[in-house]
């Protein structure tokens, strides 16, 4: 089948692009927001994360091992957007003292996760903790809005 004929704009050839890696000089000809979208996909497909609902908590737990603080981003975008950005780096330097790789099976590069947060969350207190390569993000929940207290009104007979 000839690609070229097709658009390469159309989500069906984006995705037969990711999974065939066309050359470099069809990969050029995409429009830049179409490349932006398929590097944002590939980050967030290589990074699982598990949600879990706690009772007066959201949970987001990724794996992030070799990481330090420094390398993760945890951002609060347009009031209800979790977004957990970062990078992993190689040494080169350090590699190259040591000898050269002959399989590199771990990923490197950026990964990034988005959550779309519920409304009962209270987004000024939001905490981050990355303990032996797992990083736990909390969001705490709002209190439920108290119900409406209904106050019986004695009825006299006139």
């Amino acid at each position: 089948m000839d690609f070229r004929s097709l658009s390469l704009e159309n989500p069906l050839i984006s995705t037969l692009h990711y999974l065939v890696d066309l050359p470099e000089e069809w990969e050029n000809s995409v429009n830049s927001p179409m490349k932006s979208f398929v590097r944002d996909t590939r980050a967030m497909a290589s990074t699982p994360a598990d949600v879990k609902e706690l009772p007066s908590a959201y949970e987001f737990v990724l794996d992030v091992p070799g990481l330090k603080y420094s390398d993760i981003n945890v951002e609060i975008k347009d009031e209800n957007l979790l977004v957990i950005t970062g990078e992993r780096l190689r040494n080169d330097e350090k590699d190259e003292e040591e000898g050269k790789y002959l399989r590199i099976e771990r990923r490197m590069g950026k990964f990034m996760r988005k959550f779309t947060l519920p409304d009962n969350v209270n987004v000024e207190v939001i905490s981050a903790v990355c303990r032996e390569g797992v990083l736990t993000v909390t969001v705490e929940k709002l209190p439920p809005p108290e119900q409406n207290k209904t106050k019986k009104i004695e009825v006299k007979i006139a």
